[in-house]
């Protein structure tokens, strides 16, 4: 209780401003801020769109990233409230939202990472978020919990949709940028974007590089997209081809003594036997947006993902995968017994195999094979919501989606490797998630929401075969969640609020076995989260603009026979940003900023040991000439603070547990970006 009134009074601090503002503004519906830089016309549509969900929901403009050295989606969504995205090395960032897949050894597990509708998971639900380039997004959708209904998504966090410049949203006709600074980073960026006719396209390359602010940290990335799109009277076709090349070295997490010590050092594992991740990927799409009369709309696409990995760890891991999807979605706008309503209705197919092959590491190049499996999933989603209105301004809403997941492992025996055999496994799940809510609309557009939203997540291929040979005894994830908001704006003020618990059982946990061993999943009996999500944005005197985002997570095991009423590691309890920023008519900013966990993050279930609490402040400046040139300087951790990121949880924190991630240290990025 004391931790809940301490959540609700830092809410009270963040909502002082509205005190000052007596005004109210009628206008249309938004969700995270008024017409402003940061709200070109396609990111409004998105706003008003995603207003019509009775939920948390959040946009995020390229806007308000592009004149920072932003490099993976750590950058992009730090001003999104409830969201959990911290970075470990590189490009690796532990994303979670409501904490869902929040202990995951590598990447996303519990969260859909789609681009442009479609998604980018692979058939088992993997998430690798390091194959999106900010500098290739125009806009964020964030979908927190059940929200991420549209697109079939049923898992407790929800989705995260990266949408991609056209030649008719790009804000340019030709654009130049080179960024860089601290740790020996270096970004060239070049794009073009064309309309013609009923034509437009947008082409663009990224090339990056850098040493790292610690040994073995050294990244040579590219990135590439090409956008083709056509009208087809008021709709469109659209053909979307992206590739990325990412070699990064691996650093490695340190002990609670080595970080105490020297926060810039690295295992010495790590360099012996060079640590890495190199990927390479290909993404194809088809995508259509066509009226089928006055009311209903066809939304469609068709995707296929290929990736090759060599990933030097405790072993070499070698993969290739291929991943093969179908989308499609009815959206309705109408009348139900004289009363105003509209509803979608949809359905997603994927499928996805995978070739692995597991090396013993020598020094970072491959020695004998110690394993060989064939991993093939496929799944299916179908879903529907729908909103009547019951009067005026109250919505009454209700959908659900069933799915249905196959997982199908083949091992072979290595000759003269005694833990290997012929193995064949299957396993199937199925699952139905109904959804009911309420939104509430004010004359001002003031909205009031709340839902209750079941939610499953079949394991994926890393949760039921860790070690790469069978599977282990691991159920699906199932839960219901309760949640209440409101969003709006008065004068300057927007707000963005949301509360919610959801109620867990055989929620899937993971911890490191040894500092350099993937994890192993359990299932918990029963486990609980809550949290408080909160956006305040204040426009105050003409061209100052305070943002603040407050999350408060209490993730919970419930009368655990081991564990008691613990702690989940990793997510700290209180996480706040600040940025106050200051516009001159002239076209320069200054924008100070600050982030702070006041209490840190648990390391293990056992909860004996946590990351130290931090307060981190930045600085921001830039400069935009009226002939299309803009500069930025954006300097990090001013006071070289020495602070831990991230962690990696374990069972029982010890003097050898390798499990903080140092964060960077004082650093400094420049950029100039040229359009014409």
């Amino acid at each position: 209780m004391k931790s809940a009134l301490r959540a609700y009074g830092a809410l009270f601090v963040l909502a002082l401003p509205a005190a000052a503002t007596a005004q109210t503004t009628v206008d249309s519906v938004i969700v995270t801020g008024r017409a402003n830089s940061e709200d070109p016309a396609v990111v409004a549509e998105a706003r008003q769109r995603l207003s019509e969900t009775p939920g948390a929901v959040s946009v995020i403009a390229s806007e308000s990233f592009e004149d920072r050295f932003a490099l993976a989606l750590d950058d992009m969504l730090r001003d999104a409230p409830g969201v959990f995205a911290q970075k470990k090395w590189g490009g690796d960032t532990r994303l979670s939202i409501r904490g869902s897949g929040i202990g995951n050894a590598n990447h996303n597990r519990g969260l859909l990472i789609a681009q442009d509708g479609l998604p980018l998971n692979e058939a088992d639900g993997y998430g690798d978020s390091q194959i999106a380039d900010p500098l290739l997004t125009r806009h964020l959708e964030v979908y927190r919990g059940g929200n991420a209904l549209r697109f079939g998504g049923a898992t407790l966090g929800g989705a995260i949709n990266m949408v991609t410049p056209t030649g008719k949203t790009a804000t340019f006709d030709n654009r130049l940028r080179l960024d860089g600074g601290a740790f020996g980073m270096l970004r060239q960026h070049v794009a073009v974007a064309r309309t013609m006719g009923p034509w437009d396209g947008f082409v663009a390359a990224t090339n990056q590089t850098g040493q790292g602010p610690r040994s073995q940290s050294q990244q040579n990335i590219q990135f590439g997209s090409l956008n083709i799109g056509r009208e087809l009277g008021e709709g469109e076709i659209r053909f979307t081809f992206s590739g990325a090349h990412i070699k990064q070295e691996i650093n490695g997490a340190l002990t609670a003594a080595q970080f105490a010590a020297d926060p810039r050092q690295t295992p010495a594992g790590n360099l012996a036997n060079d640590y890495g991740r190199d990927l390479r990927a290909v993404r194809g799409v088809i995508s259509i947006q066509q009226p089928l009369g006055e009311s209903v709309s066809l939304s469609a696409g068709t995707y296929a993902i290929w990736k090759e990995l060599d990933h030097p760890i405790f072993q070499v891991i070698d993969q290739e995968s291929r991943n093969y999807g179908l989308f499609a979605r009815l959206d309705w706008d109408g009348e139900v017994g004289g009363r105003r309503a509209d509803a979608y209705a949809g359905a997603w197919g994927r499928s996805g195999d995978l070739d692995s092959q597991l090396f013993a590491n020598i020094a970072g190049a491959r020695g004998a094979l110690r394993s060989i499996s064939y991993q093939n999933a496929q799944a299916i989603d179908v879903f529907a919501e729908g909103r009547l209105f019951l009067n005026e301004r109250l919505a009454l809403v209700a959908g659900g989606v069933y799915g249905r997941a196959e997982r199908d492992y083949q091992s072979l025996a290595v000759p003269g490797v005694a833990a290997t055999f012929d193995l064949d496994e299957r396993r199937t799940f199925e699952w139905f998630a109904p959804r009911l809510g309420l939104l509430w609309e004010a004359p001002d557009g003031v909205q009031v929401f709340a839902n209750v939203t079941r939610s499953a997540e079949p394991p994926n291929f890393g949760s039921l075969s860790p070690s790469g040979i069978g599977f282990a005894p691991v159920e699906a994830q199932e839960a219901v969640t309760f949640e209440v908001g409101t969003r709006g704006r008065r004068g300057g003020l927007t707000w963005d609020l949301t509360v919610y618990h959801a109620e867990l059982e055989n929620e899937m946990l993971q911890f490191s076995v040894s500092p350099d061993r993937p994890a192993t999943t359990f299932n918990a009996e029963e486990t609980y989260h809550r949290g408080l999500e909160a956006a305040v944005d204040w426009r105050f005197a003409m061209a100052w603009r305070l943002r603040q985002t407050y999350t408060w997570s209490d993730f919970r095991f419930r009368d655990d026979v081991q564990y008691g009423d613990n702690r989940f590691p990793v997510a700290p309890e209180h996480f706040y940003r600040a940025e106050l920023r200051y516009e001159a008519p002239a076209g320069w900013f200054v924008a100070p900023s600050v982030e702070w966990s006041p209490e840190g993050a648990w390391v293990d279930f056992r909860n004996t040991l946590k990351s130290p609490s931090y307060a981190v402040a930045n600085l921001n400046i830039g400069w935009t000439a009226p002939n299309g040139i803009s500069l930025f300087l954006d300097l990090r951790n001013l006071t070289d603070e020495a602070y831990v990121s991230n962690v990696q949880p374990v069972i029982l924190a010890g003097p050898t547990t390798a499990a903080y991630w140092p964060g960077d240290r004082r650093s400094v990025f420049a950029g100039l970006v040229l359009d014409f």
